[in-house]
Protein backbone atom coordinates (compact mmCIF):
# COMPACT_ATOMS: atom_id res chain seq x y z
CA UNK A 1 0.00 0.00 0.00
CA UNK A 2 1.46 3.36 -1.05
CA UNK A 3 2.07 6.04 1.55
CA UNK A 4 0.18 9.32 1.69
CA UNK A 5 1.86 12.09 -0.37
CA UNK A 6 2.68 15.42 1.27
CA UNK A 7 2.85 18.61 -0.82
CA UNK A 8 5.21 21.40 0.17
CA UNK A 9 7.51 24.04 -1.29
CA UNK A 10 11.28 24.18 -0.89
CA UNK A 11 12.85 27.46 -2.00
CA UNK A 12 9.53 28.20 -3.75
CA UNK A 13 9.69 24.98 -5.78
CA UNK A 14 6.71 22.62 -5.34
CA UNK A 15 7.55 19.04 -4.37
CA UNK A 16 5.50 16.01 -3.36
CA UNK A 17 7.05 13.36 -1.13
CA UNK A 18 5.87 10.45 0.97
CA UNK A 19 4.60 11.08 4.48
CA UNK A 20 7.43 10.73 7.00
CA UNK A 21 10.09 12.09 4.66
CA UNK A 22 12.43 14.59 6.31
CA UNK A 23 13.13 18.06 4.96
CA UNK A 24 16.70 16.92 4.29
CA UNK A 25 15.50 14.05 2.10
CA UNK A 26 12.85 16.14 0.36
CA UNK A 27 15.38 18.82 -0.55
CA UNK A 28 17.72 16.25 -2.08
CA UNK A 29 14.88 15.09 -4.38
CA UNK A 30 14.95 18.47 -6.11
CA UNK A 31 18.75 18.75 -6.00
CA UNK A 32 19.22 21.07 -3.03
CA UNK A 33 22.02 19.86 -0.78
CA UNK A 34 21.60 20.77 2.86
CA UNK A 35 24.92 20.30 4.72
CA UNK A 36 25.05 18.12 7.80
CA UNK A 37 27.71 16.65 10.06
CA UNK A 38 25.76 14.25 12.26
CA UNK A 39 23.42 12.68 9.70
CA UNK A 40 24.49 9.44 8.02
CA UNK A 41 22.43 7.11 5.82
CA UNK A 42 23.43 4.05 7.88
CA UNK A 43 22.43 5.60 11.22
CA UNK A 44 19.34 6.74 13.07
CA UNK A 45 18.48 10.44 13.08
CA UNK A 46 20.13 12.46 15.86
CA UNK A 47 19.90 16.17 15.04
CA UNK A 48 23.00 16.94 17.09
CA UNK A 49 25.18 19.19 14.94
CA UNK A 50 22.48 21.70 13.80
CA UNK A 51 24.44 22.50 10.64
CA UNK A 52 21.42 21.42 8.61
CA UNK A 53 19.13 24.15 9.99
CA UNK A 54 16.53 25.55 7.59
CA UNK A 55 13.84 28.21 7.82
CA UNK A 56 10.23 27.04 7.89
CA UNK A 57 7.73 29.78 7.14
CA UNK A 58 5.74 30.68 10.24
CA UNK A 59 8.07 28.91 12.69
CA UNK A 60 9.81 30.92 15.41
CA UNK A 61 13.00 28.84 15.37
CA UNK A 62 15.11 27.32 12.64
CA UNK A 63 14.50 23.59 12.18
CA UNK A 64 17.00 20.76 11.88
CA UNK A 65 16.32 19.42 8.39
CA UNK A 66 17.56 15.91 9.21
CA UNK A 67 15.11 15.50 12.11
CA UNK A 68 12.05 17.42 10.89
CA UNK A 69 9.41 15.56 8.85
CA UNK A 70 7.60 17.43 6.10
CA UNK A 71 3.99 18.51 6.52
CA UNK A 72 1.24 19.52 4.13
CA UNK A 73 1.64 23.08 2.85
CA UNK A 74 5.03 23.58 4.50
CA UNK A 75 7.27 26.24 2.96
CA UNK A 76 10.98 25.74 3.54
CA UNK A 77 13.97 27.96 2.78
CA UNK A 78 17.35 26.26 2.80
CA UNK A 79 19.53 29.25 1.93
CA UNK A 80 17.92 32.38 3.36
CA UNK A 81 20.03 35.09 5.01
CA UNK A 82 18.93 33.87 8.42
CA UNK A 83 19.88 30.29 7.57
CA UNK A 84 23.26 31.21 6.08
CA UNK A 85 24.18 33.40 9.07
CA UNK A 86 23.13 30.77 11.58
CA UNK A 87 24.86 27.96 9.70
CA UNK A 88 28.07 29.96 9.44
CA UNK A 89 28.05 30.71 13.17
CA UNK A 90 27.45 27.04 13.98
CA UNK A 91 30.46 26.07 11.88
CA UNK A 92 32.52 28.81 13.53
CA UNK A 93 31.52 27.54 16.98
CA UNK A 94 32.48 24.00 16.04
CA UNK A 95 35.85 25.26 14.82
CA UNK A 96 36.41 27.10 18.11
CA UNK A 97 36.40 23.72 19.87
CA UNK A 98 38.34 21.94 17.12
CA UNK A 99 42.08 21.44 16.86
CA UNK A 100 42.47 22.88 13.38
CA UNK A 101 45.91 21.57 12.43
CA UNK A 102 44.40 20.58 9.09
CA UNK A 103 47.60 20.35 7.07
CA UNK A 104 48.99 17.72 9.47
CA UNK A 105 45.74 15.82 9.96
CA UNK A 106 45.30 12.29 8.59
CA UNK A 107 41.86 13.30 7.31
CA UNK A 108 43.15 16.39 5.47
CA UNK A 109 41.27 16.59 2.18
CA UNK A 110 38.58 14.15 3.32
CA UNK A 111 37.18 15.97 6.36
CA UNK A 112 33.55 17.08 6.28
CA UNK A 113 34.15 19.95 8.71
CA UNK A 114 37.07 21.17 6.63
CA UNK A 115 34.89 21.06 3.50
CA UNK A 116 32.13 23.11 5.13
CA UNK A 117 34.66 25.59 6.50
CA UNK A 118 35.96 26.07 2.98
CA UNK A 119 32.49 26.37 1.46
CA UNK A 120 31.46 29.04 3.96
CA UNK A 121 34.86 30.74 3.83
CA UNK A 122 35.45 30.53 7.56
CA UNK A 123 38.72 32.39 8.05
CA UNK A 124 38.53 34.79 10.97
CA UNK A 125 38.51 33.63 14.60
CA UNK A 126 35.13 35.05 15.54
CA UNK A 127 34.97 33.00 18.72
CA UNK A 128 37.66 32.21 21.28
CA UNK A 129 39.80 29.14 20.68
CA UNK A 130 38.59 26.71 23.35
CA UNK A 131 40.93 23.79 22.61
CA UNK A 132 43.12 23.20 25.65
CA UNK A 133 46.60 21.61 25.44
CA UNK A 134 45.46 18.56 27.45
CA UNK A 135 42.77 17.90 24.85
CA UNK A 136 45.44 17.36 22.20
CA UNK A 137 46.71 14.15 23.80
CA UNK A 138 45.82 11.27 21.49
CA UNK A 139 44.88 7.74 22.51
CA UNK A 140 47.32 5.60 20.49
CA UNK A 141 46.98 2.50 22.64
CA UNK A 142 45.18 0.53 19.93
CA UNK A 143 47.13 -0.99 17.03
CA UNK A 144 44.12 -0.21 14.82
CA UNK A 145 42.50 3.11 15.76
CA UNK A 146 43.70 6.53 16.94
CA UNK A 147 41.30 8.62 19.04
CA UNK A 148 41.91 12.40 19.08
CA UNK A 149 39.39 14.25 21.27
CA UNK A 150 40.73 17.65 20.17
CA UNK A 151 39.15 17.08 16.75
CA UNK A 152 35.82 15.75 18.00
CA UNK A 153 32.72 17.84 17.22
CA UNK A 154 30.43 15.62 19.35
CA UNK A 155 28.17 14.73 16.45
CA UNK A 156 27.91 11.26 18.07
CA UNK A 157 28.06 9.36 14.80
CA UNK A 158 30.69 7.10 16.37
CA UNK A 159 28.52 6.39 19.40
CA UNK A 160 25.50 5.53 17.26
CA UNK A 161 27.65 3.38 15.01
CA UNK A 162 29.21 1.48 17.90
CA UNK A 163 25.91 1.02 19.75
CA UNK A 164 23.25 0.66 17.07
CA UNK A 165 25.09 -0.63 14.01
CA UNK A 166 27.65 -2.83 15.80
CA UNK A 167 26.07 -3.58 19.22
CA UNK A 168 29.46 -3.13 20.90
CA UNK A 169 28.99 0.10 22.92
CA UNK A 170 32.69 0.76 23.38
CA UNK A 171 31.99 4.50 23.04
CA UNK A 172 29.51 6.67 24.91
CA UNK A 173 28.70 10.33 25.60
CA UNK A 174 29.69 11.54 29.07
CA UNK A 175 29.17 14.86 30.89
CA UNK A 176 27.12 17.83 29.74
CA UNK A 177 27.59 21.28 28.27
CA UNK A 178 31.13 22.31 27.47
CA UNK A 179 32.39 19.25 29.40
CA UNK A 180 30.60 16.80 27.12
CA UNK A 181 32.88 14.33 25.36
CA UNK A 182 32.98 10.92 23.72
CA UNK A 183 34.58 8.43 26.06
CA UNK A 184 35.26 4.75 26.60
CA UNK A 185 34.19 2.86 29.73
CA UNK A 186 35.72 4.71 32.70
CA UNK A 187 37.90 6.62 30.24
CA UNK A 188 40.11 3.60 29.67
CA UNK A 189 42.42 3.39 26.62
CA UNK A 190 40.90 1.80 23.52
CA UNK A 191 43.04 -1.31 23.86
CA UNK A 192 41.56 -2.04 27.30
CA UNK A 193 37.85 -1.92 26.45
CA UNK A 194 35.40 -4.01 24.47
CA UNK A 195 36.35 -2.27 21.17
CA UNK A 196 36.50 -4.82 18.33
CA UNK A 197 38.75 -2.59 16.16
CA UNK A 198 36.21 -2.86 13.33
CA UNK A 199 36.75 0.78 12.35
CA UNK A 200 33.13 1.46 11.48
CA UNK A 201 33.35 4.51 13.76
CA UNK A 202 36.32 5.70 11.68
CA UNK A 203 34.29 5.31 8.49
CA UNK A 204 31.57 7.56 9.84
CA UNK A 205 33.57 10.17 11.77
CA UNK A 206 33.27 13.46 9.83
CA UNK A 207 36.60 14.80 11.14
CA UNK A 208 39.96 13.42 12.25
CA UNK A 209 38.76 12.50 15.75
CA UNK A 210 38.89 8.80 14.85
CA UNK A 211 41.33 7.51 12.25
CA UNK A 212 43.16 4.29 11.51
CA UNK A 213 46.59 3.79 13.02
CA UNK A 214 48.84 4.38 10.03
CA UNK A 215 51.90 2.32 9.17
CA UNK A 216 52.72 4.01 5.85
CA UNK A 217 56.11 5.31 7.00
CA UNK A 218 57.14 1.92 8.38
CA UNK A 219 56.27 0.29 5.05
CA UNK A 220 58.26 2.88 3.09
CA UNK A 221 61.21 2.29 5.42
CA UNK A 222 61.04 -1.46 4.75
CA UNK A 223 60.89 -0.91 0.99
CA UNK A 224 63.93 1.38 1.12
CA UNK A 225 65.92 -1.10 3.25
CA UNK A 226 68.23 -3.05 0.87
CA UNK A 227 68.42 -5.90 3.39
CA UNK A 228 64.67 -6.53 3.42
CA UNK A 229 62.57 -8.57 1.00
CA UNK A 230 59.13 -6.95 1.14
CA UNK A 231 56.17 -9.08 0.11
CA UNK A 232 52.70 -7.54 -0.25
CA UNK A 233 49.34 -9.35 -0.25
CA UNK A 234 46.03 -7.81 -1.33
CA UNK A 235 42.56 -8.68 -0.05
CA UNK A 236 39.70 -9.32 -2.51
CA UNK A 237 37.69 -6.23 -1.49
CA UNK A 238 40.58 -3.87 -2.33
CA UNK A 239 40.24 -4.36 -6.08
CA UNK A 240 36.63 -3.13 -6.14
CA UNK A 241 37.12 -0.08 -3.88
CA UNK A 242 40.62 1.38 -4.31
CA UNK A 243 39.64 3.42 -7.37
CA UNK A 244 37.14 5.44 -5.31
CA UNK A 245 39.96 7.02 -3.30
CA UNK A 246 41.72 7.91 -6.55
CA UNK A 247 38.82 9.81 -8.08
CA UNK A 248 36.83 7.09 -9.85
CA UNK A 249 33.22 5.94 -9.45
CA UNK A 250 32.29 3.19 -6.93
CA UNK A 251 32.29 -0.40 -8.16
CA UNK A 252 35.16 -0.11 -10.64
CA UNK A 253 37.34 -3.25 -10.80
CA UNK A 254 41.04 -2.39 -10.93
CA UNK A 255 42.81 -5.70 -10.20
CA UNK A 256 45.47 -5.35 -12.88
CA UNK A 257 46.17 -1.69 -12.13
CA UNK A 258 46.37 -2.49 -8.41
CA UNK A 259 49.12 -5.03 -9.07
CA UNK A 260 50.92 -2.61 -11.38
CA UNK A 261 50.81 0.20 -8.80
CA UNK A 262 52.24 -2.04 -6.07
CA UNK A 263 55.11 -3.12 -8.31
CA UNK A 264 55.89 0.50 -9.17
CA UNK A 265 55.84 1.46 -5.48
CA UNK A 266 58.72 -0.98 -5.01
CA UNK A 267 57.45 -4.14 -3.34
CA UNK A 268 59.70 -7.13 -3.99
CA UNK A 269 56.79 -9.44 -4.83
CA UNK A 270 53.08 -8.74 -5.28
CA UNK A 271 50.97 -11.70 -4.18
CA UNK A 272 47.30 -12.31 -3.47
CA UNK A 273 45.44 -12.94 -0.23
CA UNK A 274 42.92 -14.70 -2.47
CA UNK A 275 45.36 -17.63 -2.69
CA UNK A 276 45.06 -18.02 1.08
CA UNK A 277 41.29 -17.59 0.84
CA UNK A 278 41.18 -20.67 -1.41
CA UNK A 279 43.37 -22.44 1.12
CA UNK A 280 41.02 -21.39 3.94
CA UNK A 281 38.13 -23.04 2.12
CA UNK A 282 39.99 -26.36 1.92
CA UNK A 283 40.90 -26.25 5.61
CA UNK A 284 37.56 -24.92 6.84
CA UNK A 285 35.52 -27.18 4.54
CA UNK A 286 37.42 -30.22 5.83
CA UNK A 287 36.82 -29.04 9.39
CA UNK A 288 33.09 -28.74 8.73
CA UNK A 289 32.85 -32.23 7.22
CA UNK A 290 34.89 -33.67 10.10
CA UNK A 291 32.60 -32.09 12.68
CA UNK A 292 29.50 -33.32 10.84
CA UNK A 293 30.88 -36.87 10.79
CA UNK A 294 31.66 -36.78 14.52
CA UNK A 295 28.17 -35.47 15.24
CA UNK A 296 26.15 -37.67 12.86
CA UNK A 297 28.16 -40.91 12.86
CA UNK A 298 30.15 -40.95 16.08
CA UNK A 299 27.34 -39.31 18.08
CA UNK A 300 29.91 -37.09 19.75
CA UNK A 301 27.86 -34.83 22.03
CA UNK A 302 30.89 -32.63 22.71
CA UNK A 303 31.37 -31.56 19.11
CA UNK A 304 30.49 -27.89 18.68
CA UNK A 305 27.94 -27.18 15.96
CA UNK A 306 27.18 -24.98 14.17
CA UNK A 307 30.67 -24.33 12.87
CA UNK A 308 31.26 -20.57 12.59
CA UNK A 309 33.67 -18.85 10.21
CA UNK A 310 36.75 -17.14 11.60
CA UNK A 311 37.90 -14.82 8.80
CA UNK A 312 36.78 -11.56 10.41
CA UNK A 313 39.01 -10.41 13.33
CA UNK A 314 36.40 -7.90 14.56
CA UNK A 315 33.87 -10.74 14.76
CA UNK A 316 36.39 -12.92 16.62
CA UNK A 317 37.07 -10.25 19.24
CA UNK A 318 33.32 -9.58 19.55
CA UNK A 319 32.79 -13.28 20.22
CA UNK A 320 35.61 -13.32 22.79
CA UNK A 321 33.99 -10.43 24.70
CA UNK A 322 30.26 -11.04 24.26
CA UNK A 323 29.78 -14.77 23.60
CA UNK A 324 32.80 -16.55 25.12
CA UNK A 325 30.67 -19.65 25.69
CA UNK A 326 30.48 -20.13 21.91
CA UNK A 327 34.21 -19.87 21.19
CA UNK A 328 34.43 -23.62 20.55
CA UNK A 329 32.02 -23.15 17.66
CA UNK A 330 34.51 -20.94 15.86
CA UNK A 331 36.55 -22.58 13.15
CA UNK A 332 40.15 -22.99 14.27
CA UNK A 333 41.28 -21.73 10.85
CA UNK A 334 43.22 -18.51 10.81
CA UNK A 335 42.03 -15.78 8.48
CA UNK A 336 43.43 -15.79 4.92
CA UNK A 337 45.68 -12.86 5.86
CA UNK A 338 47.31 -14.82 8.66
CA UNK A 339 47.54 -18.05 6.70
CA UNK A 340 49.33 -16.09 4.00
CA UNK A 341 51.77 -14.60 6.52
CA UNK A 342 52.64 -17.94 8.09
CA UNK A 343 53.23 -19.54 4.69
CA UNK A 344 55.22 -16.55 3.42
CA UNK A 345 57.84 -16.91 6.14
CA UNK A 346 58.04 -20.71 5.87
CA UNK A 347 57.06 -22.38 2.58
CA UNK A 348 57.48 -19.31 0.36
CA UNK A 349 60.70 -18.07 1.99
CA UNK A 350 62.22 -21.51 1.48
CA UNK A 351 61.08 -21.63 -2.16
CA UNK A 352 62.73 -18.32 -3.05
CA UNK A 353 65.73 -18.84 -0.76
CA UNK A 354 65.07 -15.85 1.52
CA UNK A 355 65.60 -15.99 5.27
CA UNK A 356 62.38 -15.46 7.22
CA UNK A 357 64.01 -12.78 9.37
CA UNK A 358 64.81 -10.81 6.20
CA UNK A 359 61.25 -10.94 4.91
CA UNK A 360 58.67 -8.24 5.62
CA UNK A 361 55.04 -9.15 4.91
CA UNK A 362 52.70 -6.23 4.19
CA UNK A 363 48.97 -6.75 3.91
CA UNK A 364 46.56 -4.41 2.06
CA UNK A 365 43.21 -4.81 3.75
CA UNK A 366 39.76 -3.19 3.77
CA UNK A 367 39.81 -3.67 7.53
CA UNK A 368 41.28 -1.82 10.51
CA UNK A 369 40.80 -4.88 12.74
CA UNK A 370 43.42 -6.70 10.66
CA UNK A 371 46.01 -4.40 12.27
CA UNK A 372 44.95 -5.79 15.65
CA UNK A 373 44.85 -9.36 14.36
CA UNK A 374 48.44 -9.23 13.05
CA UNK A 375 49.61 -8.20 16.51
CA UNK A 376 47.88 -11.05 18.35
CA UNK A 377 50.45 -13.28 20.11
CA UNK A 378 48.79 -16.33 18.50
CA UNK A 379 49.88 -15.12 15.05
CA UNK A 380 53.59 -16.01 15.22
CA UNK A 381 53.66 -19.62 14.09
CA UNK A 382 56.37 -18.94 11.52
CA UNK A 383 58.72 -18.15 14.41
CA UNK A 384 58.27 -14.43 13.74
CA UNK A 385 55.31 -12.06 13.55
CA UNK A 386 53.63 -13.64 10.54
CA UNK A 387 52.31 -10.38 9.04
CA UNK A 388 54.36 -7.27 9.83
CA UNK A 389 52.27 -4.31 8.66
CA UNK A 390 48.69 -3.78 7.56
CA UNK A 391 47.63 -0.88 5.35
CA UNK A 392 44.01 0.00 4.70
CA UNK A 393 42.65 0.69 1.22
CA UNK A 394 42.83 4.39 2.10
CA UNK A 395 46.48 4.13 3.14
CA UNK A 396 47.38 2.39 -0.12
CA UNK A 397 45.71 5.20 -2.08
CA UNK A 398 47.89 7.66 -0.13
CA UNK A 399 51.02 5.68 -1.02
CA UNK A 400 50.05 5.66 -4.69
CA UNK A 401 49.66 9.45 -4.64
CA UNK A 402 52.90 9.86 -2.68
CA UNK A 403 54.71 7.81 -5.32
CA UNK A 404 53.39 10.11 -8.05
CA UNK A 405 51.72 7.25 -9.91
CA UNK A 406 49.11 8.15 -12.54
CA UNK A 407 46.75 5.31 -11.68
CA UNK A 408 44.46 5.78 -14.67
CA UNK A 409 47.32 5.29 -17.14
CA UNK A 410 48.70 2.12 -15.58
CA UNK A 411 48.82 -1.06 -17.68
CA UNK A 412 47.30 -4.16 -16.13
CA UNK A 413 49.81 -6.59 -14.62
CA UNK A 414 49.46 -10.03 -13.04
CA UNK A 415 50.27 -11.26 -9.54
CA UNK A 416 53.57 -13.01 -9.03
CA UNK A 417 53.59 -16.80 -8.72
CA UNK A 418 53.53 -19.43 -5.93
CA UNK A 419 51.17 -17.47 -3.64
CA UNK A 420 49.49 -15.44 -6.37
CA UNK A 421 47.07 -17.84 -8.08
CA UNK A 422 43.42 -17.69 -7.01
CA UNK A 423 39.86 -18.54 -8.02
CA UNK A 424 36.54 -16.74 -8.16
CA UNK A 425 35.55 -18.47 -4.92
CA UNK A 426 38.33 -16.53 -3.18
CA UNK A 427 37.28 -13.24 -4.73
CA UNK A 428 33.78 -13.43 -3.28
CA UNK A 429 35.27 -13.54 0.23
CA UNK A 430 35.03 -9.75 -0.11
CA UNK A 431 31.22 -9.75 0.04
CA UNK A 432 28.93 -10.88 2.83
CA UNK A 433 27.98 -14.51 2.18
CA UNK A 434 31.07 -15.05 0.06
CA UNK A 435 32.91 -17.36 2.46
CA UNK A 436 29.76 -19.45 2.85
CA UNK A 437 29.24 -19.65 -0.92
CA UNK A 438 32.87 -20.57 -1.58
CA UNK A 439 32.78 -23.25 1.11
CA UNK A 440 29.57 -24.78 -0.23
CA UNK A 441 30.94 -24.90 -3.78
CA UNK A 442 33.83 -27.03 -2.56
CA UNK A 443 32.20 -29.08 0.22
CA UNK A 444 29.26 -30.14 -1.96
CA UNK A 445 31.56 -31.27 -4.75
CA UNK A 446 33.83 -33.16 -2.35
CA UNK A 447 30.97 -35.28 -0.97
CA UNK A 448 28.95 -35.75 -4.17
CA UNK A 449 31.42 -35.39 -7.02
CA UNK A 450 29.02 -32.92 -8.61
CA UNK A 451 28.87 -29.15 -8.72
CA UNK A 452 26.59 -27.43 -6.24
CA UNK A 453 23.07 -27.41 -7.77
CA UNK A 454 22.76 -23.69 -8.45
CA UNK A 455 22.89 -21.91 -11.79
CA UNK A 456 26.44 -21.11 -12.83
CA UNK A 457 27.73 -21.88 -9.29
CA UNK A 458 25.95 -18.78 -7.95
CA UNK A 459 24.41 -19.66 -4.59
CA UNK A 460 22.04 -16.71 -4.53
CA UNK A 461 20.25 -17.49 -1.22
CA UNK A 462 23.38 -16.50 0.73
CA UNK A 463 23.86 -13.28 -1.26
CA UNK A 464 22.32 -9.88 -0.51
CA UNK A 465 22.38 -7.07 2.03
CA UNK A 466 19.75 -8.35 4.45
CA UNK A 467 21.21 -8.42 7.96
CA UNK A 468 20.66 -12.16 8.52
CA UNK A 469 20.06 -14.66 5.73
CA UNK A 470 19.28 -18.38 5.92
CA UNK A 471 19.45 -21.19 3.39
CA UNK A 472 19.11 -24.96 3.25
CA UNK A 473 21.15 -27.11 0.87
CA UNK A 474 19.85 -30.63 0.23
CA UNK A 475 22.75 -33.10 0.01
CA UNK A 476 22.02 -36.09 -2.21
CA UNK A 477 23.75 -38.65 -4.43
CA UNK A 478 26.81 -38.64 -2.18
CA UNK A 479 29.94 -40.74 -2.63
CA UNK A 480 30.02 -44.00 -0.61
CA UNK A 481 32.51 -42.65 1.93
CA UNK A 482 30.13 -39.79 2.71
CA UNK A 483 26.96 -41.90 2.95
CA UNK A 484 26.11 -40.44 6.37
CA UNK A 485 25.32 -37.15 4.63
CA UNK A 486 22.85 -38.62 2.16
CA UNK A 487 19.59 -36.70 2.33
CA UNK A 488 20.86 -34.28 4.98
CA UNK A 489 19.41 -30.77 4.86
CA UNK A 490 22.45 -28.60 5.50
CA UNK A 491 21.18 -25.50 7.28
CA UNK A 492 23.34 -22.42 6.95
CA UNK A 493 23.10 -18.77 7.98
CA UNK A 494 24.92 -15.56 7.10
CA UNK A 495 25.14 -12.34 9.12
CA UNK A 496 27.05 -9.12 8.51
CA UNK A 497 27.49 -6.25 10.94
CA UNK A 498 27.93 -7.10 14.60
CA UNK A 499 24.41 -6.07 15.63
CA UNK A 500 23.08 -8.72 13.25
CA UNK A 501 25.69 -11.18 14.51
CA UNK A 502 24.43 -10.62 18.03
CA UNK A 503 20.86 -11.44 16.98
CA UNK A 504 22.05 -14.64 15.34
CA UNK A 505 24.24 -15.68 18.27
CA UNK A 506 21.40 -15.18 20.72
CA UNK A 507 19.32 -17.59 18.63
CA UNK A 508 22.13 -20.14 18.69
CA UNK A 509 22.69 -19.62 22.40
CA UNK A 510 19.03 -20.16 23.22
CA UNK A 511 18.78 -23.29 21.09
CA UNK A 512 16.19 -21.66 18.86
CA UNK A 513 18.36 -22.03 15.76
CA UNK A 514 19.32 -25.34 14.15
CA UNK A 515 22.25 -24.53 11.87
CA UNK A 516 25.25 -26.55 10.75
CA UNK A 517 27.37 -23.69 9.40
CA UNK A 518 27.35 -19.93 10.01
CA UNK A 519 29.28 -17.13 8.33
CA UNK A 520 29.70 -13.83 10.17
CA UNK A 521 31.46 -10.73 8.88
CA UNK A 522 32.00 -7.92 11.35
CA UNK A 523 31.28 -5.07 8.93
CA UNK A 524 28.09 -4.14 7.05
CA UNK A 525 28.24 -5.70 3.61
CA UNK A 526 31.24 -7.79 4.63
CA UNK A 527 34.81 -6.80 3.81
CA UNK A 528 33.71 -4.51 1.00
CA UNK A 529 32.19 -2.32 3.73
CA UNK A 530 35.22 -2.61 6.00
CA UNK A 531 36.50 0.07 8.34
CA UNK A 532 39.49 0.75 6.08
CA UNK A 533 37.55 1.28 2.86
CA UNK A 534 37.16 4.60 1.03
CA UNK A 535 34.86 7.15 2.65
CA UNK A 536 31.92 7.49 2.19
CA UNK A 537 30.68 3.92 2.36
CA UNK A 538 26.90 3.89 2.08
CA UNK A 539 24.50 1.06 1.33
CA UNK A 540 24.36 2.05 -2.34
CA UNK A 541 28.14 2.09 -2.58
CA UNK A 542 28.37 -1.28 -0.85
CA UNK A 543 25.91 -2.70 -3.39
CA UNK A 544 28.04 -1.43 -6.29
CA UNK A 545 31.15 -2.98 -4.79
CA UNK A 546 29.29 -6.27 -4.33
CA UNK A 547 28.20 -6.25 -7.99
CA UNK A 548 31.84 -5.76 -8.97
CA UNK A 549 32.94 -8.63 -6.69
CA UNK A 550 30.50 -11.05 -8.29
CA UNK A 551 31.39 -9.86 -11.80
CA UNK A 552 35.06 -10.51 -11.00
CA UNK A 553 34.16 -14.03 -9.83
CA UNK A 554 32.22 -14.86 -12.99
CA UNK A 555 35.11 -13.65 -15.16
CA UNK A 556 37.67 -15.92 -13.49
CA UNK A 557 38.89 -19.04 -15.35
CA UNK A 558 38.68 -21.04 -12.08
CA UNK A 559 35.77 -20.56 -9.67
CA UNK A 560 36.19 -23.34 -7.08
CA UNK A 561 38.88 -23.24 -4.41
CA UNK A 562 39.87 -26.90 -4.74
CA UNK A 563 40.75 -26.27 -8.40
CA UNK A 564 43.50 -23.78 -7.53
CA UNK A 565 46.69 -25.48 -8.88
CA UNK A 566 48.96 -23.60 -6.47
CA UNK A 567 46.90 -24.80 -3.50
CA UNK A 568 47.07 -28.37 -4.83
CA UNK A 569 50.84 -27.97 -5.18
CA UNK A 570 51.13 -26.59 -1.63
CA UNK A 571 49.49 -29.69 -0.14
CA UNK A 572 51.57 -32.02 -2.31
CA UNK A 573 54.90 -30.39 -1.52
CA UNK A 574 54.46 -29.04 2.00
CA UNK A 575 51.26 -29.57 4.00
CA UNK A 576 50.44 -33.16 3.05
CA UNK A 577 46.66 -33.03 3.41
CA UNK A 578 43.94 -30.78 4.71
CA UNK A 579 43.87 -30.47 8.52
CA UNK A 580 47.22 -32.30 8.76
CA UNK A 581 49.52 -31.80 11.72
CA UNK A 582 51.64 -29.32 9.78
CA UNK A 583 48.52 -27.50 8.57
CA UNK A 584 47.33 -27.17 12.17
CA UNK A 585 50.70 -25.86 13.29
CA UNK A 586 50.74 -23.07 10.70
CA UNK A 587 47.16 -22.42 9.60
CA UNK A 588 45.03 -22.97 12.69
CA UNK A 589 44.85 -21.21 16.05
CA UNK A 590 42.73 -20.77 19.18
CA UNK A 591 40.90 -17.88 20.85
CA UNK A 592 40.40 -16.81 24.44
CA UNK A 593 37.57 -15.27 26.50
CA UNK A 594 37.97 -11.56 27.23
CA UNK A 595 36.37 -9.36 29.86
CA UNK A 596 33.41 -7.28 28.79
CA UNK A 597 34.14 -4.43 31.19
Amino acid sequence: MSKYLVNLKINNIPVSVEEGTTILEAASRINFRIPTLCDHPDLNVAGNCRVCVVEVKGAKLLAAACATPVSEGMEVFTNSEKVRTSRKHIIELLLSEHNSDCTKCFKNGNCELQTLSSEYRIGDHVFLDLVKPKDKIQDISSPSIVKDDSKCIRCQRCVRTCTDLQAVSALAVINKGDQQKISTFLGKPLNEVVCTNCGQCVNRCPTGALTERSYIDEVWDAIYDPNKFVVVETAPAIRVALAEDLGFDPGLRVTGKLVSALKKIGFSKVLDTDFAADLTIIEEGTELLTRLKRALVDNDENIALPLMTSCSPAWIKFQEHIFPDLLNNLSSCKSPQQMFGALSKTYYADKINIKAQDMVVVSIMPCTAKKFEANRPEMRDSGYQDVDYILTTRELAMMIRQAGIDFEKLEDEKYDSILGESTGAAVIFGATGGVMEAALRTAYEIVTGNEVPFTNLNITPVRGMEGVREATIKIKNVKPEWSFLEGVDLNVAVAHGLANAKILMEKVQSGEANYHFIEVMGCPGGCLGGGGQPIPTSLEIRKKRAEAIYAEDEGMPLRKSHDNPEVVRLYKEFLGEANSHKAHDLLHTHYKPRKRY
